[in-house]
Formats: structure tokens, sequence, C-alpha cells
């Protein structure tokens, strides 16, 4: 067997970049947290959704498709599943069910993969219990109140993963202050059900129904799905405290292991033009709203452009989500696959570029890729081009931004024009016919140039039936 490469990733644990080396090469396992199905998905809830695509499509590419486990959860039972129910008047079931329906045809559009195993909460409640009967067992976990809560103190080493201050992480427990609480930071695993709410029969002795606390879920599914000690644990930067350090405690403390994933990474925050994104500053913008409206850009967006425009920059790094940022991305996509689109041959047979490959190999370094997505298309000799073109087209594929769609689709793609615009640019061609027929080439060039200006590109030919001469337009970027 070949030696493979060395894949390099920024461990959050460590805070240092390190050379992956999986646990069992044959079955290498990834979780990654996935969405609290009471909403429409955000385009920051895209971000891990993206770059933990490309991790797993590369993870496929060094150990085969066979030997990679890669499982995103879905979370259906919460507080805000609950109170969008409520305020719909509406059951638990058909909030989360509509929700998860739109979660998986909004992604979709982004060209992602789907993981290997998707567990639900809610499939996973008897694992929960087990867990927090271990915990509860070796003395990691207390009844009070009719809740189980996880024991900080009993744990030397919590806020490993964030190396929070003590102060900082009772801060950010004040959500959940009560009384019956031995610390500040001790969190819930299990908790009464209200009227209403979901439940179901309590561990620990308790006799009142109930339902679990957040974090114990990814905790019982990842157990599950991917073992007690796994390769890589990944989400948002904003998971990493409290959501993946209370997930690390509980497993360790539960199954007596040093660690729950060998890996953890996260990517960073996403900001909508320069402002953090907030429904109260009016620029919350979800997948949903790019890919169907017209509500950001005054224009719907093709699903590879929005993948794009997030590959362009390091998945630890922040971004800020611009319209200016996407028609760029747009239209340097387009240039990109016009010219993967001169080869002729099948992309199957081209390996992946080496230099793309290098790139992703050091921490997912997408920037670094894209960057020699294009350097391909300086090729100088018809020869080169052919193989260039195949070497793009192989890596386009490959990270999940093009599947063979025409340039002309995916650039003209959202772009609509109410009538009096229609109207306005058939006065425009008439006009334009006119100064033809006048012979008057300076005005037909300006007319032509002007509402290319606009996007607009004029095609002159003969009516295939009458022979006449008709100029026909189209909508371009």
């Amino acid at each position: 067997m070949n030696k493979l490469p060395d894949l390099w990733l920024y461990n959050t644990l460590t805070r240092k970049k390190e050379r992956f080396e999986p646990l069992d090469p044959a079955n290498v396992r990834l979780y990654v947290c996935g969405p609290t199905v009471y909403d429409y998905a955000h385009i920051g809830n895209a971000r891990p959704i993206i770059v933990f695509d490309v991790l797993f499509r590369l993870l496929r590419h060094l150990y085969g498709p066979e030997h990679v486990t890669y499982a995103r959860n879905i979370t259906d039972v919460d507080d805000k599943i609950n109170a969008r129910a409520a305020k719909e008047g509406v059951s638990i079931e058909d909030v989360t069910g509509r929700t998860t329906e739109q979660f998986h045809k909004d992604i979709a559009a982004l060209g992602v993969l789907e993981p290997t195993v998707e567990p639900r909460a809610t499939d996973h409640i008897e694992e929960m219990k087990a867990l927090i009967e271990q915990l509860i067992e070796r003395g990691h976990a207390y009844v009070a109140d009719g809740h189980v809560l996880f024991d900080v103190s009993s744990m030397a080493d919590y806020g490993q993963l964030s190396k929070r201050p003590l102060d900082e992480m009772i801060a950010g427990a004040r959500v959940e202050v009560a009384s019956y609480k031995k610390n500040p930071t001790d969190f819930v695993l299990w908790k009464p059900s209200k009227t209403g709410e979901p439940s179901w029969a309590s561990p620990a002795g308790i006799t009142a129904s109930g339902r679990p606390g957040w974090h114990i879920e990814c905790s019982a599914m990842s157990a599950k799905h991917l073992g007690e000690v796994f390769d890589i644990h990944g989400g948002g930067i904003d998971l990493a405290f409290p959501h993946h350090e209370n997930e690390v405690a509980q497993s360790r403390c539960a199954y007596g292991t040093d660690t729950m994933a060998n890996i953890w990474m996260h990517n960073g925050f996403v900001q909508v033009e320069g402002e953090k994104m907030s429904k109260s500053l009016g620029n919350f913008i979800t997948i949903n709203d790019l890919l169907e409206t017209e509500k950001f850009g005054g224009t719907r967006w093709h699903g590879s452009v929005l993948k794009m425009a997030m590959l362009m920059t390091h998945y630890t790094q922040p971004i800020d989500w611009t319209v200016e940022r996407l028609n760029e991305v747009r239209k340097s996509l387009c240039n990109l696959i016009r010219f993967a689109e001169r080869f002729s041959g099948e992309f199957e047979s081209v390996a992946l570029d080496h230099l793309v490959l290098e790139a992703l190999l050091d921490d997912l370094n997408t920037s670094k890729a894209v960057a020699r997505l294009h350097e391909l298309t300086k090729a100088k000799t018809d020869v080169d081009a052919q193989i260039a073109a195949g070497l793009l087209s192989k890596s386009l594929r490959f990270l999940g931004v093009w599947d063979g769609e025409p340039a002309d689709d995916i650039e003209t793609f959202g772009r609509t024009l109410d009538t009096g615009q229609e109207a306005r640019i058939e006065e425009q061609v008439q006009l334009r016919v006119k100064a033809i027929e006048e012979k008057n080439w300076a005005e037909a060039d300006r007319i032509r140039d002007a509402l290319l200006g606009e996007g607009i590109q004029l095609k002159d030919g003969k009516n295939p039936d009458t022979g006449a001469r008709e100029t026909k337009w189209e909508i371009k970027r």
C-alpha cells in the first residue's frame, strides 16, 4: 500500500496544527454538530456544512469512501422548537418535520454530500438516559429538584477545550442560574417537561417525565455511531463553549477516557455587510433567502456561488458576507467553468491537481486551492490549456462547486426583470435596429454597449424561417 500524504489540521484542543493520524485507517470518523430544526438555517449555519463537506471529501479521497464515517446530527428536541410550535399553534412534529425537509433542500443546493449517518436526537433518548445513569454512578452527576446536573467540580481539568477562566465560564452559565445547583457552572443533563412539551420516562429514579438537555444529545449520538473516542469533532466557533466543552466533560467522565475526539476543529464567524447578523438589524440572511428570494442584493444566488464564496476564505477566519463579494465570486467562478468547459475528455480520468490537493492537506487551505484554480487558466498553449482544463474540471467537481452546469446558467441564475424593464429593453433594441437600417453605426454601438453595461447582451442574427435580420437579448453578468 502506498504511503498517504500527510494531512495537517488545526486542533482547538491543543491550539496548534497537527498531523492527522486516524485511530483506525479503515474507519476514519468525523462528527459535526448539525441544526436545531425550528427555523430556516441562516448563512452562518451554512459555513460548517460547507467546511466539513470539504473535509469529508478529502478524507474519502485519502482513505476511500467506504472507510470514512461522517455523522452530522439533527437536534429535534429543544426549547426553541417548543416555543416555535406554541407560537404557530402547530405540533412539534410539524415544526421539526418541515424544517428538516427545508434544511435538506437548502444545503443540497450548496453541493454538499450527504453525511454517512444523520442521527436525530429523539431517536437516541435511551442512549442519553444510559449515559446519564453512568455519570451519576461515577460521581459526576447529581439529582436536584427533578433535574439531573453535571457536577463540574468533579472534573479536575474542566475547561480544557475552551481554556476560559472560571469567571468567564460562570458568566456563560448564568442563563441557567438555579438555586438547586451545587456550582454556577453545573449544567443540565435532564430536566422536567412542562405540559405540552415532549417527554420521556426519566432516568435516575425521577418519577416525573422529562427531556434531555442539549449537550447530552451529541455525546450520546456520537458514541453510538462513532465510538467513545473518535477522530475529529467539528462545528462553529460559537459552539466551543459551552456546548463542546460540556460534550467533552460528559463523554470523558462517563467512559473514563482521556479525550472524546482527538482533533477539534472550529470554523469562524460570518458577519453580513460588516455587521454581526441580527434580526433587529434587518440583516438576518437565511440560506433560503439567498437561493429563493431577492432579499440580498436584489437577486437570487446560485448555490455554487454561495459555496465558492465560503471557500475563498480559510475556514478558521471570519467572513464578511457582502453583495460585492458574491458578485465577484459569481464572475470568477463562471470564468473558471468556461475554461474547464474547453476540456473534451472524461474528467474522471484526470487526477486531482497536486497543488490543489497540497493546499487542502494544509489545514483545508481552500483559499490557496482556489488561487491555484485561477492559475490553471493561464496556460500558454492549446495543449497545456487542454490539460489544465481537465485538472480544473476535476478540481471544481471535487470541491462540489460544479456539476457540469453551463457557466451561462450559473451567471444568469436568479436575474429577473419586471414588465417595465423588459419593455424598456425592447424599445432600446428597436431603436438600435433602426439605427442599423439607417447605417448609424455609432448610435447602434452606443445602444449595444449601454445595454451590455446593464448586463444585457444582444445577439444579432437571421430569423430561421423568414431570413430577416433580428436581434435577441439575454441577461448576462
